[in-house]
């Protein structure tokens, strides 16, 4: 390698010796595909089971009597809505209302619960919420597509019995790994956080039951397809929940949260953009970056685009004027060159049957 990052993940070696190509990301170095390419890891979630390798993501571990009214006081979502067991995505907000980080909460036991930043925001989310960072104790490994849990199984029987959204833990090969049923590829899926000393024989037991490892190139592809936010693309310090179509994570039933009365003032006057897809008529990827078009007025820019390996065709979401309408055809403009689009309802593509 010739460029230096801040971190490796604990099993950098195995993705190595499993023919990973490694590539810089959020200050790791982390697999962008394996052998056979990220069109093929990307169809082999949506048709049948990978796994990929989310250690870069943080933990946060809040446990003691407090933590649930500081979660809830803090984020933006019902803690109330859900109970021990059970996993709930949330939005952490600055005083403006802008967001901070997107967040999936796993409530594991009674006073006991794991906060999930993005990989490079787990500081930023210390310094609201208190608890330990334990992320480089643990690996997580995503196991992603509709026959993932029946291969996870195979490997141990309670993988198979996390059901969507619910969290639990058990000892596996001597220490307690934590699953939740959550993923980030629109399948269905699970995430389990393993302690270091397990997590290689864990990843090759997968392998070796007919999981194919897949990199963050095809972690992109399908969040993309399946209209999921990235952190640092559609959401940022200069987005709202609102204008990424993601209300629905506003605890308005709860006495407070963090960027709550800049909400508010969001919510009385409504918003002039909106997250929305655009498709093309050609293999050819949208970008990010991309000025969008209307009769040669500028709508808004893309936040994210690529090719559709399931479409076969250039996907893109981005933050646009709020008026426009499915069907509506646009150009996206980047780098000198013009390139037709049309306005689609989002997702783009819906998980397998």
């Amino acid at each position: 390698m010739d460029f230096v990052t801040d971190r490796r993940p604990f099993l950098f070696d195995t993705h190595v010796e499993l023919g990973a190509k490694i590539v810089p990301f959020g200050g790791w170095e982390m697999p962008l595909q394996y052998g056979t390419g990220t069109v093929a890891e990307h169809l082999a979630c949506r048709s049948d089971a990978v796994v990929f390798d989310v250690s870069h993501l943080g933990t946060v571990r809040c446990d003691g009597p407090d933590k649930f009214e500081i979660l809830q006081d803090t984020l933006t979502n019902d803690l109330r809505k859900v109970e021990p067991g059970r996993a709930q995505y949330t939005h952490l907000l600055n005083n403006e209302g802008f967001v901070v980080d997107d967040i999936i909460v796993w409530w594991v036991g009674d006073d006991e619960f794991d906060v999930m930043p993005n990989a490079s925001n787990t500081s930023g989310v210390l310094s609201s919420i208190p608890g330990v960072d334990v992320t480089s104790e643990r690996c997580v490994l995503a196991i992603q597509g509709p026959n993932a849990r029946a291969k996870a199984a195979a490997v141990d029987a309670r993988f198979g019995e996390v059901g969507r959204f619910r969290v639990t833990r058990f000892d596996y090969r001597g220490v307690e790994v934590r699953v939740a049923g959550t993923g980030y590829t629109g399948e269905e899926g699970l995430e389990i956080a393993a302690p270091n000393e397990v997590a290689r024989d864990l990843l090759l037991a997968l392998v070796a039951a007919d999981v194919t490892p897949a990199g963050l190139g095809a972690r992109d592809t399908l969040r993309l397809e399946a209209a999921l936010p990235l952190y640092g693309h559609e959401l940022t310090l200069h987005s709202t929940t609102f204008e990424a179509r993601l209300g629905w994570v506003l605890g308005w039933d709860k006495v407070t949260f963090q960027g709550r009365a800049a909400v508010e003032d969001e919510r009385r006057r409504g918003v002039s953009r909106l997250l929305t897809g655009l498709k093309t008529d050609s293999r050819q990827p949208l970008r990010d970056g991309g000025e969008v078009l209307v009769d040669g007025s500028s709508v808004g820019t893309l936040c994210s685009g690529n090719f559709s390996p399931v479409l076969g065709c250039g996907i893109g979401m981005g933050l646009l004027r709020g008026d426009l309408e499915a069907g509506t055809p646009v150009s996206v403009a980047l780098r000198g060159r013009e390139m037709p689009a049309t306005v689609c309802v989002l997702p783009f593509v819906r998980k397998a049957r």
